[in-house]
């Protein structure tokens, strides 16, 4: 299936994880993928696998904390493939932790890489999302949002839940340029899950538990393949939505 041939595809955090499944996911449709995350090792290692694949792949490191920078980079990536129909904002660095124990810096650091990078690469992005007349925006939000329980994770989840009404605001203003605005809110093997999953096997058993399908989802199968039926022709009533991609976990 090529359901996105002649489409680019700019994917944050791309290096690993989710951000390099959904990558693959892409390119399997047929999006040329810029990836963009801190290490170019990793990087490069994402757009040998999507070479691999029969697709374009370009890295471009950078820090989304540093949010002055993006621009720069969304620059360099229009000048690079001359288009941008998808961004999929997944990069995020934050501090998990009792909120009375978190310094100012540390609860500040999961804003600077989620809402306001999000929004950085949104904005920097909207002008070639309009133009592309069927332009994609996915941000990453979290179940942990509509957790009972949210102890330790309260910096996380404010910064995800103001990804996920900048999603909201973004679907309403830009619907009219034919850009459409989602969320998806996954539970993917990540090798830090998966590694968390390896060394408590009791505890990770009682967490599928709570997962009805009874797994933790593939970064690509998963997850990414979501993605691609969100940012396709399939999909194209739905904007301003948060998706959970989570074997049915979470209720929103």
């Amino acid at each position: 299936m090529s359901t996105l041939q002649d489409r680019v595809a700019v994917v944050t955090g791309a290096g690993k994880g989710i951000g390099r499944g959904i990558a693959r996911a892409l390119a399997s449709r047929g999006a040329a993928i810029a990836a963009v995350g801190r290490t170019q090792e990793n990087l490069d290692e994402t757009c040998r696998q999507l070479h691999e694949i029969g697709v374009r792949a370009e890295a471009f490191p950078g820090d989304v904390s540093a949010t002055h920078e993006i621009s720069g980079i969304v620059q360099r990536i229009v000048a690079a493939f001359g288009r941008i129909d998808v961004l999929v904002n997944n990069a995020y660095t934050g501090v998990l932790g009792p909120l009375a124990d978190m310094s100012d810096e540390e609860f500040q650091r999961g804003f600077h890489s989620g809402p306001f990078a999000t929004f950085a690469f949104m904005k920097a992005c909207h002008p070639h999302l309009r133009d592309a007349a069927e332009g994609n925006i996915i941000n990453l939000v979290s179940s942990t949002m509509v957790r009972w329980d949210q102890s330790n994770y309260g910096a996380y989840v404010a910064a995800k839940a103001a990804v996920r009404s900048l999603t909201r605001a973004a679907a309403a203003e830009w619907g009219a340029e034919g850009i459409r605005v989602n969320a998806i809110a996954p539970l993917g093997r990540s090798p830090a899950l998966a590694g968390w999953i390896d060394d408590n096997p009791d505890e990770s058993a009682e967490f599928l538990k709570t997962v009805p399908l009874g797994y933790v989802g593939d970064c690509e199968e998963d997850i990414g393949r979501a993605v691609t039926m969100l940012v396709g022709p399939d999909a194209r009533y739905l904007t301003g939505a948060t998706i959970p991609l989570d074997g049915g976990q979470s209720h929103f």
